[in-house]
C-alpha cells in the first residue's frame, strides 16, 4: 500500500516489437489501471538476455518499448516507468530467492519447457531461474496486484510460493500478490494461426500487427488474415478466424461482440476485414503521432528515465534492505 493505494507491477521484454495483442491485452489495461493502483511498469531488459541478443539493438528496444508506453498514454509522473537493469535490487533479490526455489518447482514450468525447445543450442541457467527473476520483480515493491494473461499464471503462482515461503521462516515480509486478469482484449490471436496468441516474436511479419506499422501495412495484414469455411460473421469456437476479428473490433470500436455480428449480418469477410483494419489504425494513430513528439524529445526522455530510476531504486532497495536483515548479511556502514 502506498498513498492510500494498492500498489501493481508489471513490464515488458525489450525484445521484438509491440503487437496489437500487447496493447489491447496489456497496456491499454494499464491505463485503466494505473488510476485506481500505484503502479510500477518497467522495461524488463534483464529477462531478455536468457536468448543472446545484439547490444545496439537490446538498448535501441528498450528505449522504444519505454517511450511507447508513454506515447499509449501512461505518465511518466504518475506512474514509475523504469529499466530493469537500472534497480540493482532486482539481481540482488533474485539471487536470494534463489536460494529459496526448489528445483522440482522449476522443472515444472511450461515456459521453460517451450523456451528450451525454441533455443536448444543456448539452454542456459538464466532461462531456468526465469522465474525467479519475475519473482523478484514483483517482490520487490510489495505489489498487491499483478495484470497477467492465462500463460503467466504459472509464474504468479510461483512467485506466490517463494513469498509464502520466506514469509513463513522470516514473518511478513512480503506481500503476497493478487492477479488482475483483463475481461477485454485478454488474448489477441495471430492473424495468420489464429489458434496461437499474437507474438512479437512470430517469423511470419503478417501474422502480427505492430504498434508502429504505418495503415497500409495495417489494412494489408487484415485483408490476408486468415479465416474460415463460410462467409458468415459468427462469433464461434468454431470459427477462430472470425472470432479473433471480431474481437478486435469490439475492443476498438468501444462495441460489444453482439453489436459487431449485428453491424456486419449479411457482409462479406472483405468487407469485414477492411473494417477491423480501419479501427485499428483509428486506434494506434495517437499513439503512433505521440511517439514521433517524443522520440524528438531527448532530453525529456533522459530525464523521466533519470528520475524514474531514483523512484524505483527507492522503494526496491527498503525491500531488499529488509530482506538482506532478516536473513543475517552485516548492515551497512554509512
Amino acid at each position: 500500500m502506498l498513498d492510500g493505494k494498492k500498489i501493481l507491477f508489471s513490464g515488458m521484454q525489450a525484445t521484438g516489437n509491440l503487437t496489437l495483442g500487447n496493447y489491447l491485452g496489456a497496456l491499454k489495461n494499464w491505463l485503466t489501471l494505473n488510476n485506481e493502483y500505484e503502479c510500477f511498469f518497467s522495461v524488463v531488459d534483464l529477462h531478455s538476455i536468457t536468448v543472446r541478443q545484439d547490444p545496439a539493438e537490446l538498448r535501441k528496444r528498450a528505449r522504444t518499448l519505454l517511450t511507447l508506453y508513454i506515447a499509449a498514454g501512461l505518465d511518466p509522473e504518475k506512474n514509475c516507468i523504469y529499466y530493469q537493469s537500472h534497480v540493482s535490487a532486482h539481481s540482488e533479490l533474485s539471487w536470494i530467492l534463489n536460494c529459496f526455489t526448489y528445483m522440482g518447482e522449476l522443472n515444472r514450468m511450461t515456459q521453460y519447457k517451450d523456451k528450451a525447445a525454441k533455443h536448444a543450442d543456448n539452454i542456459n541457467a538464466g532461462l531456468f531461474t526465469y522465474p525467479v527473476l519475475m519473482a523478484s520483480d514483483i517482490l520487490l515493491y510489495q505489489t498487491d496486484v499483478v495484470p497477467v494473461g492465462a500463460d503467466q499464471m504459472q509464474h504468479l503462482e510461483i512467485t506466490r510460493d517463494i513469498a509464502e515461503r520466506f514469509n513463513n521462516i522470516y514473518g511478513d515480509v512480503f506481500t503476497i500478490p493478487e492477479a488482475y486478469v483483463g475481461k477485454v482484449g485478454a488474448r489477441i490471436m495471430s492473424l495468420q494461426d489464429p489458434t496461437k496468441k499474437m507474438s512479437k516474436s512470430d517469423e511470419n511479419v503478417n501474422a502480427s500487427i505492430y504498434l508502429l506499422d504505418d495503415p497500409d501495412t495495417i489494412i494489408r495484414k487484415f485483408k490476408r488474415a486468415v479465416t474460415d469455411s463460410g462467409s458468415e460473421i459468427l462469433y464461434s469456437d468454431e470459427k477462430p478466424g472470425i472470432r479473433n476479428l471480431i474481437d478486435i473490433y469490439s475492443v476498438c470500436t468501444g462495441k460489444t461482440v453482439d453489436e459487431v455480428v449485428k453491424e456486419f449480418d449479411g457482409k462479406g469477410y472483405g468487407e469485414f476485414k477492411l473494417a477491423v483494419g480501419e479501427s485499428v489504425v483509428d486506434v494506434l494513430k495517437p499513439i503512433q503521432d505521440r511517439m514521433n513528439e517524443l522520440s524528438k524529445d531527448k532530453a525529456y526522455l533522459d530525464g523521466i528515465i533519470k528520475a524514474n530510476a531514483e523512484k524505483a531504486n527507492y522503494f526496491a532497495n527498503k525491500t531488499l534492505r529488509k530482506v538482506q536483515k532478516k536473513i543475517g548479511f552485516p548492515e551497512r556502514i554509512r
